[in-house]
């Protein structure tokens, strides 16, 4: 069974690494064989062996067109709960100002709001074009959409701060991890 992807253009390079390295490790990795048509940025992309390996090659061709390095792409191959998904920025955006201004609230200052929301949840958090992409474990992912959610919405920064750092308490505390606040 074939499945069909659509990348933007300026990805296919990325997709398919330097003298088609990266898209044999996909292949390889994936177990499947990848078609791109660098015309209109279409992938085929063909299961040949292992069939759960092979229901991750579309994720990690959309994850890698959604603006991910491929390793953190073929990162899905690593756990079965590992998960990719975007938050499409466009539709919480009245205009092109609002989608502008919005972008710039996810990215933050020097790009501290996107490296706190990877720090604090674990999850590689890539923000290319009009989407906000997530890799990562099933909490992970869904601590940072919340946090991209409360972003969009309008939500100062200092409470989406908070409340990451509130996730991040709790995950250490599941995983049985003391934490003590730092108070400088």
């Amino acid at each position: 069974m074939t499945q069909h992807v659509k990348i933007p253009q300026d990805r296919i390079g990325v997709l398919i690494g330097e003298g088609g390295e990266t898209l044999r490790r996909i292949e390889r990795s994936a177990e499947v064989d990848l078609d791109v048509n660098s015309d209109d940025g279409a992938v085929a992309i063909e299961k040949t062996g292992d069939p759960l390996r092979g229901m991750k090659g579309p994720d990690i061709v959309r994850a890698i067109g959604r603006g991910f390095k491929p390793d953190a792409a073929l990162s899905l191959l690593e756990d079965d709960m590992r998960l990719f998904e975007t938050i499409d920025i466009e539709r919480a955006a009245r205009n092109d100002n609002d989608l502008r201004r919005k972008k710039g609230r996810l990215i933050g200052d020097s790009g501290r709001t996107r490296e706190l929301i990877e720090e604090l949840t674990g999850a590689d958090v890539v923000i290319y074009g009009s989407t906000f992409g997530m890799i990562g474990g099933p909490n992970e992912v869904d601590v940072a959409r919340s946090a991209a959610e409360m972003l969009l919405d309008g939500a100062p920064h200092g409470s989406v701060y908070s409340f990451l750092e509130r996730k991040h308490v709790e995950e250490l505390k599941h995983q049985g991890m003391e934490y003590h606040e730092f108070s400088g």
